[in-house]
């Protein structure tokens, strides 16, 4: 009788970021550290893409034309669907700066971009998912 090795799906992100050179590379460091990465531009891309991608973890920028990271955050945490998926913020915009309703959402870490190397928000996006047994 043979036994079969079931290999555990890949865990998925998505990165939410307007600057494209940022969200490659991040992208790009995800994927070489073996994830299912999708990408969006804007927040209402990345609700959408949310929605049908389903990812267990969401790189999420504040920043952003059309639909901002906060508005796109409310919307995500209005839906059954949206209330489990882990979230990392990942802006310039320093936590003094940051909106006083994003506190109330459900934010696993929060990492200004200046203060982080990739390695390091690889590192952190690694951590979080051990937390919550995804990897």
């Amino acid at each position: 009788m043979s036994t079969q090795n079931y290999k555990k799906p890949a865990v998925k992100i998505a990165v939410i970021e307007d600057d494209q050179p940022i969200r490659e590379m991040y992208a790009m460091k995800l994927r070489t550290s073996g994830f299912e990465v999708a990408v969006a531009e804007d927040g209402q891309q990345g609700l959408s893409l949310a929605k049908k991608f389903l990812p267990d973890l969401i790189l999420l920028d504040l920043r952003m034309p059309i639909m901002d990271g906060t508005e796109m955050l409310k919307q995500l945490r209005a839906e059954n669907w949206g209330q489990k998926i882990l979230v990392i913020i990942l802006t310039n915009i320093s936590p003094d700066e940051t909106p006083m309703d994003l506190r109330l959402l459900k934010v696993e870490k929060y990492i200004v971009k200046a203060h982080y190397t990739p390695r390091q928000v690889l590192d952190e996006v690694m951590a979080v998912l051990r937390r919550y047994g995804k990897i």
